[in-house]
């Protein structure tokens, strides 16, 4: 249930269409619907302005469409699937004839419904390291796209060649908030956290070599990073990343 429809019940009520006891029968049924082998959240909406987005590493085919069926069924507008297995992807089509139906290869996400416009204050940045950071990188910003944000990307501007990312200053200056994702020691997140005035979202990548474990050389440097308003998320969790940016960049008076 999203906020249009609680409203919808809240004026039924004012209006005398409905009594409270009703109401509340409508409001509190079934906040989860119980599919077996998932619980779907049709609450979410209401309480946090995002509705459940699927998770699609280790889901099979049948139970990707079934949640994302109910979800369709419950009037849902927009569905992402997180992690989505190309493979899986290009069967998913024709369980949805009806729905807009779009697969981001690169970033792993299936969607269904149709895609929002940019309702944000500003822009979100995402910047990467190296070109190896990219899907990562559109994990996060296909994520905040979805979530109705205008994205500007700026790829493989590490540390390695400064200047590389000293040529976009006006772009990282005019952002509402960067996404800085890198691996290796995960020094681009210090670095545009010293330039920048607005919040900045270290992502680190499991890209390196062998001392860089697997992405916790990078987490740990983002996570003592000197700069301040450097916040961290998990390793190679772009949709994390895209998802804060967007909360950030639809709060008004943050910058």
């Amino acid at each position: 249930m999203n906020k249009t429809e609680t409203l919808d019940i809240l004026q039924k009520i004012k209006t005398g269409d409905i009594s409270p006891k009703d109401a509340l029968s409508k409001l509190c049924i079934q906040p989860f619907e119980d599919l077996g082998y998932a619980k779907l959240d049709h609450h979410r909406e209401l309480r946090k302005g995002v509705p459940e987005v699927i998770y699609g590493s280790g889901k099979t085919l049948e139970q990707i469409t079934g949640i994302a069926k109910a979800m369709v069924d419950k009037g849902q507008s927009l569905i992402m699937i997180t992690r989505l297995p190309a493979k899986i992807a290009k069967k998913m089509k024709k369980n949805f004839p009806l729905q807009y139906y779009k697969y981001y290869e690169t970033a792993q996400i299936g969607v269904i419904g149709k895609i929002p416009k940019p309702n944000g204050i500003g822009k979100i940045v995402v910047a990467t390291g190296g070109t190896s950071d990219i899907p990562v990188a559109e994990e996060a910003a296909i994520t905040a796209e979805l979530l109705g944000n205008k994205v500007v990307r700026l790829y493989d501007v590490g540390v390695a060649g400064m200047h590389r990312l000293l040529s976009k200053l006006g772009e990282i200056m005019d952002a509402q908030v960067v996404i800085s994702i890198a691996g290796m020691e995960g020094a681009l997140t210090s670095v545009i956290g010293g330039l920048v005035d607005c919040p900045v979202i270290g992502v680190p990548t499991s890209v390196g070599y062998g001392a860089s474990f697997k992405g916790v050389a990078a987490l740990l440097s983002m996570l003592n990073s000197c700069a301040s308003g450097v916040s961290v998320v998990n390793i190679d969790n772009g949709f994390g990343a895209g998802y804060l940016a967007s909360i950030i960049n639809h709060k008004r008076g943050v910058k």
